[in-house]
């Protein structure tokens, strides 16, 4: 699943591992506001590897979330739905807007392959210093490099390079940034 192959989700294995991801959200999303402790302890549990200075505002969703890794400083807000079949990788002081989703998981294209029910995935990357609009929806295989700012309600289907702003439903850069 991790290199991209063709997986079977129904694997006992990959159900535990959602059932555990499942029941961390869950307790995660019933937190307190000021139950600081409570939250990194179950962010710690649920994440792949996490910087300092994390704050992921609920409801948070995600399949393992293990295969997720947060850089330092990262802001995630209400409703960030993460589907990490692949590796998912935010770098440091990445702020994520409301209702963005980032999508490593994938289906295949041809009929025949959906209807055997298995399955793939591509990782996603953003890079440190990135600035996601709310409601966008990050694609599986897209790298966003540093500094970019996506605008609100884009859909990214394909790579972004470091220091652009960019939006719209395709995503395409709007202009550099200096």
């Amino acid at each position: 699943m991790l290199a991209g192959d063709l997986y079977d989700a129904s694997s006992p294995l990959l159900v535990r591992e959602r059932e555990n991801a499942r029941r961390l959200t869950r307790l995660y999303n019933a937190t307190k506001e000021t139950d600081y402790d409570s939250r990194q302890r179950l962010l710690a549990e649920l994440l792949g590897d996490a910087g300092s200075d994390l704050v992921i505002e609920p409801p948070f969703h995600c399949d393992y979330g293990s295969h997720i890794t947060l850089g330092s400083h990262v802001f995630i807000n209400f409703g960030c739905v993460v589907l990490d079949v692949s590796a998912v990788r935010i770098g440091s002081y990445v702020q994520i807007g409301p209702g963005v989703h980032i999508y490593a998981a994938r289906h295949p294209l041809e009929a025949a392959a959906r209807k055997s029910g298995l399955e793939l995935g591509s990782p996603v990357s953003l890079a440190d210093n990135v600035w996601i609009g709310g409601g966008t929806v990050i694609n599986p295989g897209v790298s966003i490099g540093e500094n970019t700012v996506v605008g609100s309600g884009s859909v990214v289907t394909h790579d972004l390079p470091a220091n652009v702003l960019a939006a719209g439903n395709p995503c395409r850069i709007i202009r550099p940034l200096t």
